[in-house]
């Protein structure tokens, strides 16, 4: 096929969009059209004020604003960007289904299939497929057929290239990642597809951290390398339970095991659990593909890192209600954090959502801050679970412009998102404005927690001694 000269990526989400930024940023040569079906979102890349990304990631802003508008674009037109590419990006939402076979841990891949049909239905030209998007081992033979079956006859090569982006640091991780995995076919037209993405990637990153490899390992990489860094969350967060009721302290316990060389002290900070778009979806498929393979120890193995995470949420939950004297009924509890982390403005599988959820249940009153997060955004989660009326949740949960306003007359504190301005507020104001005795929940150790005890806060930290 020769140099790319013309790319497209269908899904202007927390993939495709900071991704083909950055390949447009240091690949000026290459005409980069990020296209999608939300024309909310499409108007929001477009937007002149940088801060209003639909997406926030640190250094994202300058990144867009030395490429868009010189080779990178952001458009509806689908159509038309997919014929003028010589290689298509899939980098659509695979949620988990709620219907159907594998309901609750299968990947719906119905807007994958969607792409597929749209390429080779509109595709006048040859075209390099990548699946960007994660997906289930074989999702890649799936297109395939679909597209060797268009009407037009055309040539099309199908490639995996996972993403591997934490965000928070996902610009930072695309220019300096650790390894670039792209799986293709091992004939000579695969390799020469391979090659050409491989060519894209070199204009930054160096040879030796290109990985290339069959498309079947490729998928399964993805999926395998997210279940084992939700693994050692969950690992951590099951000792931090047995560190709260032996008197041991879960950072002293994992800095002593961090610091064997076999193990290393990454992900072994415990907290309230994980959250975000990938682990939970990920883990769940890969527990489906292992069942649908009759591997039902596998599957157990890894179904219950998930069921881990989830006990996490809950005994968090429960461990205010209870400090509560389990009457949180009319009591206002200050949430300071929404987003799954810090540095993003995702709240996908938030463990603040399924906290709140739970003290909302006991009709407890919520009031929220997060510095990135909009108040619709917050609203929108809690309706999405259904589970009471939209305007019950508008009644319940205020959303606050400040942490100081949320914690203003509350009668607990909880922290669930490591924002790095929590550590620097004025807790000794933040306490004499609250309801009394004052309690706070530390649900990532955030907190200096002997510092909040002698302002006079009762403080209830993951892992370690409750008062």
């Amino acid at each position: 096929m020769g140099r790319i000269k013309n790319i497209c990526c269908i899904g202007a989400g927390y993939v495709g969009g900071p991704t083909m930024s950055v390949i447009a940023q240091k690949c000026p040569n290459i005409r980069v059209v990020v296209v999608d079906s939300n024309e909310a979102r499409i108007a929001a890349w477009n937007q002149e004020d940088l801060s209003q990304l639909p997406i926030y990631e640190p250094g994202l802003e300058q990144v867009v604003a030395e490429a868009r508008g010189r080779n990178l674009f952001f458009s509806k037109e689908v159509n038309q960007a997919i014929l003028d590419a010589d290689m298509i990006f899939i980098s659509v939402n695979t949620p988990t289904k709620t219907y159907g076979e594998g309901k609750g841990m299968a990947a719906d891949l119905k807007w994958v299939e969607a792409c597929a049909r749209q390429i080779a239905d509109v595709a006048t030209s040859p075209k390099i497929v990548v699946e960007k998007s994660t997906l289930p081992v074989r999702t890649a033979q799936a297109i395939k057929d679909i597209l060797q079956n268009s009407p037009s006859k055309v040539s099309f090569q199908v490639l995996s290239n996972p993403e591997f982006l934490a965000e928070g640091t996902a610009v930072q991780d695309l220019l300096n990642p650790d390894r670039v995995l792209i799986g293709g076919d091992q004939d000579p037209e695969g390799q020469a597809a391979i090659q050409a993405l491989v060519e894209i990637y070199q204009a930054w990153v160096p040879m030796e951290k290109i990985l290339t490899t069959n498309v079947w390992s490729s998928e399964l990489s993805k999926l395998t390398a997210n279940a084992f860094l939700a693994q050692r969350v969950s690992s951590i967060n099951s000792v931090s339970e047995l560190c709260e009721v032996t008197g041991a302290d879960i950072e002293e316990v994992a800095k002593a095991i961090g610091t064997d060389s076999r193990i290393g002290p990454k992900f072994l900070k415990a907290s309230v659990g994980f959250g975000g778009s990938c682990f939970q979806k990920d883990i769940l498929n890969l527990v489906y593909i292992c069942r649908s393979f009759q591997l039902h120890e596998v599957a157990d193995y890894w179904e219950q890192v998930v069921k881990i995470n989830a006990h996490q949420r809950e005994r968090f939950a429960k461990k205010i209600i209870k400090s509560l004297y389990y009457t949180v009924n009319g009591k206002t509890i200050a949430f300071l954090g929404w987003a799954f982390k810090k540095d993003t403005n995702d709240t996908r599988e938030s463990p603040a959502i399924y906290v709140a959820d739970a003290l909302l249940d006991e009709r407890a009153l919520l009031a929220v801050y997060d510095p990135k997060v909009a108040e619709e955004k917050i609203y929108r989660d809690l309706d999405f679970l259904e589970n009471r009326s939209s305007e019950d949740n508008k009644r319940l949960v205020q959303v606050a412009e400040s942490a100081y306003e949320a914690c203003k007359d509350a009668s607990a504190v909880a922290v669930l998102t490591e924002w790095e301005e929590f550590n620097s507020l004025d807790w000794e104001r933040i306490y004499s404005s609250m309801q009394k005795p004052a309690l706070l929940f530390d649900g990532r150790n955030l907190l200096n927690k002997q510092a909040l005890e002698k302002i006079g806060f009762i403080v209830h930290a993951i892992g370690k001694s409750s008062p």
